[in-house]
């Protein structure tokens, strides 16, 4: 908005184009505009004007919408003598707006409320508010709008309105919380039918209900509870009324979590719920799903309100275990999506009675978690006419995810023998149909694993019956009898005569397109448990891994089956290994060699990928244990296999994605033979540093910090090292010095302080000596304020381990020197530091990078207490003290106080309590 405030007319003629212009790129202009618009400071008055002349709607909801967006992110524009003026044109724009459309209502509703909570000078905006419009019929549905976004707005992430101002906001509400209730009691008593009304009403209660602000003794006796439990029992409620009456009573059961304290209306609530069982069965026999859902949400609140109180004391007063039968009933629904609205508060129960570990307690609870696995296995069945196979990336097959989970979780309950054991007679003894027998299987598979397998007959004789089942049953239950096999890796491996009919089962499936990649996952989970008795199969793996694209196989599932193989020949002896990785390598190098020849003169370049991770993973887990002295190995292969690697990165090296993967193949070679990969130090970081200088991927730079961990100890790498990572700095500055440059590029940020980090680890010395540091640590200052989890963590743990290596006397000869260096890289960057991380943690940072923050504070403080102690004092000096709403963010006692906190502060989790409390004062 350089050329000064635009006219009016242009700014209709820009919301128009928004709305109705036909040209896509037309509607993108006029976006990008009225962006830009939004942010100056222009806004202010034009949204004021548009808002007065209400010319149409769109132009009234772009208004609106910016007058909250200003008001949220921009208040301190404003001077604080025009605050009165913007609330009471604000107050006149909503009453005269109210009945051009409800969106705009709210948008003007939340202004308001924003702009109560920020405004300090704004007393009782609620005594105000209602005083001003309770007796004006026509004003009421803007006036419980407000009532209703205020509470919501309170916690509101965009409002950094502090500790202090959010707790006398709280206290304020409460104070006034019964007036508003009334208001709401009236409005419902005057309503009638008016079903908008009451939506609106419930809506409001619920969001006082939210805050906790209520006083539960006043609305226990309240005529509203009556009337929401009415609501709730009516079979002719509309749709819409009963989502809003749903809501509010899990607002209310939200709200007295704390059962104990709140016993009034717990009881209340408590024997409200219990009289819906009746509307439930109703809802279930007129076929309303969305109220059978509400229903069933409602008991699933109840449930989790009551959960402490029905394992105290189960079957007495509100531990009354109908409220489980009620969930019980809902798990009965034929819709899967009924029960699984409950899965949490299964949870749950299950955590609180695995802590308790009482057997008498678990077996009151027993009888209920059998009859919800029953209804789980019944619920995972797959329709009678299904084909193929189980899908497992549509709903329902999330679903079955879920319950795989929960049943994992609960088990301990049922016993997993016993219920092993059961599932398992119900397909010996009865002749199921095969959807049956599928979802039982796959109930099975999900205890598997928890059944002791040390002798145990039932085990063995569930391998002997699957692996022969019959190539006629219906593909699903092959595919599901396969996924067992493989849980039940642990029982093959104590029961090796089990492994030849075993492989030969999968290896039928791995032939079937259907069924390739569940029996290649199979024989993965296989190789890893049995590695050793496998190792005899390793020619039949190898025949299998060299025609791996013969077989229908998933990316996925090929890599798992190398990588089962892998684990397999690192069981071999040394000498035969070299020979087989190099057998085990060739197809995919072959591979690589027939795309590097191909010519590229017809434009697309084929992609390497494929065989990247293959290579990567052969690697990765190739991992024979090796003596000292002894030639490891797999050390000539990966000679072997560099040219092409090294070609085939030069090929690519403008395809981030490609180059990414070329780098995790080469580090998991690398890693794979440690200091054995001497001879690729030399051409690799040349290769790596050339293709860096025109093509900054940042995985260059974790590739970098490989390096450094393996060879960093070695006296005669170290300068070489040095000199990569001086080289790669180079380009790494220039990228992060752009506009914005930290924030568009977090993967660069986050690998180049992993590589410094491995530097401070392996050779501090080498790289505290060198110009490069002061350019390293400078920028580390600048990227403690990016807001990206990975990025901030490996920031802060780069200057936390600098730190510390002047910190911890190793007894290493050096330590001296890095004392000596460390104190002066302190004495230069000491007060920057320490002030912008308390900037940082105050005004950019969630609340979960704040432990990472406290190391920092806490290593610098320990390397000198006395300094530390003054930087602090001046980086609180530089903090603002009150908003620009005129409340007090931080008193001078607040500041002290902290200071203290953090300065005597004996461990450093004392630092990160100190830090958490006083940053909530900023947010």
């Amino acid at each position: 908005m350089d050329g000064g405030k635009p006219t009016l007319a242009l700014v209709y003629q820009a919301v128009q184009a928004l709305y109705h212009d036909p040209d896509p790129a037309g509607k993108e202009r006029a976006s990008v505009w009225l962006g830009e618009l939004q942010r100056s400071m222009y806004a202010w008055e034009i949204s004021d004007q548009l808002l007065q002349l209400k010319q149409d709607v769109e132009s009234c909801y772009f208004a609106a919408q910016t007058m909250k967006m200003k008001i949220q992110t921009s208040f301190y524009e404003l001077p604080p003598e025009t605050h009165t003026a913007l609330r009471d044109s604000l107050l006149s724009h909503i009453q005269s707006l109210k009945d051009l459309s409800p969106i705009i209502v709210t948008q003007l509703a939340l202004a308001i409320a924003d702009l109560a909570l920020q405004m300090a000078s704004w007393k009782g905006c609620v005594h105000t508010l209602i005083e001003k419009y309770n007796n004006d019929v026509s004003s009421m549905t803007f006036l419980i709008e407000i009532l209703t976004v205020l509470p919501e707005e309170v916690h509101s992430r965009s409002l950094r309105i502090g500790a202090n101002r959010r707790t006398e906001i709280i206290e304020d509400l409460a104070y006034c919380s019964s007036t508003v209730v009334t208001l709401l009691t009236t409005c419902v008593e005057k309503a009638g039918n008016d079903e908008k009304i009451l939506i609106k009403v419930f809506r409001c209660l619920g969001s006082w209900f939210n805050l906790g602000v209520l006083d539960s003794n006043f609305m226990a006796s309240n005529q509203l509870l009556m009337v929401l439990f009415q609501v709730l029992q009516r079979d002719e409620t509309s749709t819409n009324l009963h989502e809003a009456a749903s809501d509010c009573v899990c607002s209310a059961l939200y709200a007295i979590e704390n059962v104990d304290t709140n016993m009034a209306l717990a009881l209340q609530l408590f024997q409200g719920v219990l009289t819906l069982e009746t509307a439930y069965h109703m809802a279930v026999a007129r076929e309303d799903l969305d109220k059978v859902l509400n229903y069933c949400r409602i008991f699933t609140e109840l449930c989790e309100t009551f959960l402490e109180t029905t394992v105290r004391s189960p079957g007495q007063g509100m531990g009354d275990l109908r409220t489980l039968e009620l969930l019980l009933i809902c798990a009965g629904h034929p819709q899967y999506e009924v029960v699984e609205i409950s899965f949490n508060f299964w949870y749950r129960l299950g955590e609180h009675l695995y802590k308790t570990n009482d057997p008498a307690l678990h077996g009151i609870f027993r009888p209920y978690i059998q009859r919800l696995l029953h209804g789980l296995a019944r619920h995972c069945q797959l329709d009678p006419d299904h084909e193929g196979i189980p899908e497992d990336t549509d709903d329902f097959g999330e679903f079955r995810m879920r319950v795989s989970d929960l049943v994992k979780d609960v088990i301990f309950l049922v016993g997993s023998m016993e219920c092993f054991s059961q599932l398992y007679s119900t397909l010996k003894e009865g002749n199921p149909p095969w959807e049956v027998t599928e979802a039982v299987l796959f109930i099975m598979a999900a205890i598997a694993k928890s059944v002791d397998p040390e002798n145990n007959p039932t085990l063995t004789e569930v391998l002997e019956q699957i692996v022969l089942l019959p190539e006629t049953v219906h593909i699903a239950v092959r595919y599901t009898s396969i996924e067992l096999v493989g849980e039940m890796s642990e029982v093959v491996d104590r029961n090796p005569r089990f492994l030849d009919p075993v492989l030969n089962y999968l290896m039928k499936g791995l032939r079937e397109k259907p069924l390739a990649s569940v029996a290649a996952k199979a024989i993965h989970n296989i190789c890893s448990v049995c590695r050793d008795h496998m190792a005899q199969h390793f020619q039949g793996l190898l025949d299998i891994a060299r025609a791996l694209d013969s077989f229908a196989l998933s990316s996925e599932a090929a890599v798992g089956l190398l990588k089962g193989t892998a684990l397999v020949l690192a069981r071999l002896p040394l000498e035969k290994i070299a020979e087989c990785l190099s057998d085990l390598c060739a197809v995919q190098v072959m591979a690589l060699k027939k795309l590097l020849a191909q010519d590229p003169s017809n434009g697309k370049t084929a992609d390497p990928t494929v065989w990247l991770d293959r290579l990567a993973v052969i690697f990765r887990h190739t991992n024979p244990i090796v003596e000292n002295g002894q030639t490891h190995p797999c050390q000539k292969v990966i000679q072997e296999i560099w040219p092409v690697l090294s070609e085939t990165l030069n090929t690519h090296q403008a395809d981030n994605r490609i180059v990414e993967r070329c780098c995790r193949c080469l580090r998991f070679a690398v890693r794979c033979v440690g200091k054995g990969s001497a001879s690729l130090l030399q051409p690799l970081v040349t290769q790596m540093v050339s293709v860096y200088q025109v093509y900054p991927h940042s995985c260059f730079l974790y590739l970098g910090s490989i390096l450094v961990d393996e060879y960093g100890m070695e006296d005669g790498c170290r300068q070489g090292l040095l000199d990569m990572l001086q080289a790669l700095c180079m380009p790494t500055f220039q990228l992060l010095e752009q506009p914005n440059g930290l924030r568009n590029h977090p993967d660069t940020v986050d690998d180049l302080f992993r590589l410094a980090t491995r530097f401070v680890q392996r050779s501090p010395v080498t790289l505290l000596s060198s110009s490069i540091i002061v350019h390293i640590i400078q920028c580390a200052i600048a990227a403690t304020t990016l807001d990206h989890r990975d990025a901030n963590c490996s920031v802060m743990k780069f200057v936390r381990d600098l730190i510390h290596t002047g910190v911890t006397n190793d007894h290493e000869d050096d330590f001296e020197v890095r004392k000596q260096l460390i104190g002066q890289a302190m004495e230069q960057h000491g007060q920057q530091l320490v002030t912008q991380l308390m900037h940082t943690c105050c005004f950019c940072l969630p609340p979960y990078t704040l432990p990472d923050v406290a190391e920092v504070l806490w290593e610098i403080m320990v390397f000198d207490r006395p300094t530390f102690c003054r930087w602090l004092e001046n980086a609180l000096k530089g903090l603002p003290k009150e908003t620009s709403g005129g409340a007090v963010t931080v008193t001078h006692k607040q500041l002290t106080d902290f200071h203290k906190q953090v300065t005597s502060a004996e461990e450093c989790k004392q630092v990160c309590w100190a830090i958490r409390e006083f940053t909530r004062l900023f947010r």
